[in-house]
């Protein structure tokens, strides 16, 4: 079996000695995934483990992972969600008939990791969805475990030349009791000069859940494409992955809105490989109590002509902790390359820490490129400017906040995505100020 195989490999190999003593959560994992191989076999999962496993649940040792040491995190793996019953269904059903929609448009629940066709609504001409999600393998440990024990997934096709007015929301439904682990993975496709935008909402976790979604988003020629995810919910553990590819004169705008989790980490992986692509990446962490955010990007430019823009935004409160990590790498083909990239932070109790760590890679000759990271609290003499207009402290302060997160959130340039995203920036405010 592929599981066998990879422990030998790994008991015979001096380079990867330390994961030899596994540990509880990995031990877990294998046999996961040994038992996911009893019932249906796949080549291609079976590669991606070994990916996985070679590796092990990365450490501090891992750069990319220098600051979210997950497998002293992780003390064990939670047993995989097994496919919904018909009484999970029909209790979901009740849950989203009282449920507030996030934004305009239809909507398709994922439950369990799973696409569900009778709870999602129908979706617009020339968009079709399809079982399955064709490989596409980045080079990190939990983008392949998330390969190796997602189901099988889905893909949203939109047809070409299509405009797709509103967007999208892909739900991300839990179930509130059991403790589980939950596996997804779905593909978006743009065919040429496509346009159309999708909101991933993540839902209905407790602190028992450990979730791990993956959307892989392919852009074809002159297509234009908005994505957003918000993670608002409790889970213990959210790693969510998500990997781009833009072709020729594609276009991609991308948000991501962390208020929830214990433990945080949204991963990003943008391949530009056609010439004139662009790219806007942008988000805003809030973050208390105890938790951690860890956003960690990679942009490759490939092809000339490409322009990416980063800008990420976080507010840390009480002894939460914060990480950015971004990389843009300019590959010796991408000349005439524009990119920036940029993260500012305010930390708001001299407990909170961020971690900031922007850099780039640089083969070509002909490229404008920059980065830089700031870390601050409010500044008091603008705390001082509202309060002698008759603002009360936590006003004033609330105020700025709302300004400094609002920033990023208007980036977007998508009134129905914006409104929504603000009022979640308001509410978070509001319940800070209530508990201070």
């Amino acid at each position: 079996m592929a599981i066998a195989t990879t422990q030998r490999r790994l008991r015979d190999s001096p380079m990867t000695a330390h994961v030899v003593n596994r540990s509880a959560a990995e031990r877990t994992l294998a046999r996961q995934f040994a038992e996911q191989e009893r019932h249906e076999r796949s080549s291609a999962r079976a590669a991606a483990f070994e990916r996985f496993a070679a590796v092990g649940l990365p450490t501090r040792r891992v750069e990319a992972w220098h600051y979210t040491d997950l497998r002293a995190s992780m003390a064990d793996a939670a047993p995989i969600q097994p496919a919904p019953t018909r009484a999970d269904v029909e209790a979901a059903r009740s849950r989203l008939a009282g449920r507030e929609r996030f934004a305009p448009g239809a909507q398709l629940v994922l439950l369990g990791g799973r696409f569900i066709a009778e709870l999602s609504g129908p979706l617009p001409a020339n968009v079709f969805i399809t079982d399955g999600v064709a490989v596409h393998a980045v080079d990190d440990p939990l983008a392949a475990l998330n390969e190796a024990l997602s189901p099988h997934g889905c893909t949203i096709s939109i047809r070409r030349g299509a405009k797709i007015l509103e967007p999208i929301t892909l739900l991300h439904l839990g179930d509130e009791a059991s403790s589980y682990s939950i596996y997804s993975r779905t593909a978006i496709e743009f065919e040429v000069e496509a346009q159309a935008s999708f909101v991933e909402i993540f839902e209905g976790a407790h602190a028992g859940v450990q979730r791990h979604p993956a959307t892989i988003m392919t852009l074809a020629e002159g297509a234009l494409a908005k994505h957003v995810a918000v993670v608002g919910d409790e889970p213990g553990l959210h790693i969510e992955t998500q990997i781009y590819e833009l072709a020729k004169a594609a276009e991609l705008t991308t948000f991501g809105l962390v208020s929830g989790g214990a433990l945080t980490r949204r991963q990003t992986f943008v391949r530009m490989t056609g010439k004139d692509a662009k790219a806007s990446l942008g988000g805003l962490a809030l973050i208390d109590g105890a938790r951690r955010a860890d956003t960690t990007l990679q942009v490759v430019h490939a092809a000339p002509a490409g322009r990416s823009r980063e800008f990420y935004r976080a507010i840390v409160d009480d002894d939460a902790v914060g990480v950015f990590q971004g990389k843009v790498i300019v590959e010796k083909a991408a000349q005439k390359t524009d990119g920036a990239m940029k993260s500012q932070a305010i930390l708001l109790s001299p407990r909170a820490q961020m971690n900031e760590k922007p850099e780039l890679e640089i083969f070509a000759d002909d490229v404008t490129c920059g980065h830089g990271a700031t870390v601050a609290s409010l500044d008091p003499e603008h705390v001082f400017y509202l309060e002698a207009r008759g603002i009360t402290n936590s006003d004033a302060k609330s105020m700025l906040l709302e300004a400094f997160g609002g920033e990023a959130i208007d980036r977007i340039n998508d009134k129905l995505l914006v409104g929504p995203l603000r009022a979640r920036l308001a509410a978070w405010l509001e319940t800070r100020k209530a508990n201070t």
